[in-house]
């Protein structure tokens, strides 16, 4: 997603940190791509090691896949979800706007290849400003949240 993944305004954040072969026929003569799963910091989404407020951007691109065969490259690049998704996706949004400061944005990537956004967007009560899908089959879609600033007293 990131253009330049040594921009200093850029924390990439994984819960892991790994280099894996894995079997993909498509990608070299041998049959294996190689992938290198390198983050500024180890992190989990679900409990975000930031105070309350701390960025005004969030990218949360979370692991969108439900199936896949244990030595799955999409799978090792992008990870897959456990049986929990929806607890895990409504602790990520909540993690999510919590540490974005008020009027901040959160762009949400998501693929429906198993769940469809819809779904998803069920796990938190804040709604998508606007949106696009894209992809070769129109299956992934990025969606921009502004996080609400707090109501003043009267």
């Amino acid at each position: 997603m990131w253009f330049d993944k040594a921009d200093q305004r850029c924390l990439f954040g994984d819960q892991r940190s790994e280099t894996i072969v894995v079997t993909d026929r498509s990608h070299r003569e041998d049959g294996t791509r190689t992938l290198v799963i390198e983050p500024d910091m180890l992190m989990d989404f679900r409990a975000l090691p930031f105070p309350e407020a701390s960025f005004w951007h969030v990218a949360f691109d979370p692991p969108h896949l439900q199936r896949a065969g244990p030595r799955s490259w999409l799978a090792a690049k992008y990870g897959k979800l456990g049986a929990d998704w929806r607890d895990d996706m409504r602790l990520g949004f909540t993690e999510c706007f919590r540490v974005l400061k008020p009027n901040g944005t959160l762009i949400f990537k998501w693929n429906e290849t198993h769940i469809k956004v819809k779904e998803v967007l069920a796990c938190t009560p804040h709604k998508p400003l606007y949106g696009q899908v894209s992809g070769r089959t129109g299956m992934t879609h990025w969606l921009a949240f502004i996080k609400p600033a707090p109501k003043e007293a009267p």
